[in-house]
């Protein structure tokens, strides 16, 4: 009852892709939910924005945050290298131990690599950068695109600021400021991929990144005007995949429940009236894109 009073309620069945397991050549994308991905083809495994360990509401408000390295390494058992948006905590506290389960680079801002020296990853594992720049990753090319954090509490950036050394480690929520917020640009050679894991953005910074594939944060988009608009203009995409549209509290292996005011049916349609394609994948779901 208070789950449906506060404006929790869980996904329609109907709303999702049918989710595709099986091996291929083509380019692969797993929603681990929240802002997180699994981009995979035969050559490379880039993981973006991982978050499986979701404590639940006591403890994100009253304790240290102690990364699940369990559950990562059941299912994320290989990364080639790991991306990261911004340093709040739903974005980048387990990144830094499955970088160390699986010897991938932590690949992000000023912030984030601050996270990864306070977790005990080594320099060797660390690439920071302050976006818009070609950054080899095999055969794929990654780029940060300067960005903006969307509004998404009561109309205010929560948790804004910069950490500008490596804070404690388990941390608090309150450690993790989000600092340089980038969006990430993948050119896989093939399909490209535009990840935008808060909701806003700088237009001029996506003018020259033409993307086929959107990975779109849900949460915030009505703060942020044109939203759907200015990207569908900007970028060209053929799909659009809707991310962060889920409470990151729900248990990983559970059934996801939406985050009051996300409004997922009304983002679908929008997506629609733009004239691109919605694919809008359960938590764990997994779509593959031709080659």
């Amino acid at each position: 009852m208070l789950k449906q009073l506060i404006g929790i309620r869980r996904p329609h069945a109907a709303w999702f892709e049918k989710s595709s397991d099986e091996p291929g050549d083509g380019l692969s994308l797993r929603y681990l939910g929240t802002a997180g991905f699994v981009l995979s083809s035969p050559e490379r495994t880039l993981v973006l924005d991982p978050f499986l360990t979701r404590p639940d509401l006591t403890t994100t408000l009253l304790r240290p945050l102690r990364v699940n390295a369990e559950l990562l390494r059941r299912h994320i058992p290989h990364a080639d290298d790991v991306v990261v948006g911004h340093a709040h905590y739903d974005h980048v506290l387990d990144a830094p131990e499955l970088c160390r389960q699986t010897g991938a680079r932590l690949v992000g801002s000023s912030a984030v690599c601050m996270v990864g020296r306070a977790a005990g990853l080594p320099e060797s594992q660390l690439l920071e950068t302050r976006g818009n720049e070609d950054i080899e990753s095999g055969p794929w090319t990654l780029r940060g695109l300067p960005s903006r954090h969307g509004k998404v509490f009561m109309g205010r950036v929560a948790l804004a600021g910069d950490i500008t050394r490596p804070p404690p480690w388990p941390p608090r929520v309150s450690h993790l400021r989000h600092g340089q917020v980038l969006n990430w640009w993948v050119d896989t050679g093939g399909l490209r991929i535009l990840h935008v894991d808060s909701a806003d953005f700088i237009n001029e910074e996506l003018d020259q990144c033409q993307a086929d594939i959107v990975c779109l944060c849900a949460i915030g988009r009505h703060a942020r005007p044109n939203y759907v608009r200015d990207i569908v203009d900007r970028v060209r995409p053929k799909w659009i995949v809707p991310c962060h549209w889920d409470t990151m509290m729900t248990p990983y292996e559970q059934e996801p429940e939406c985050l009051p005011g996300v409004d997922l049916p009304g983002f679908i349609d929008e997506i629609r009236q733009a004239g691109v394609t919605p694919i809008v994948l359960p938590m764990r779901g997994q779509y593959r894109f031709p080659a």
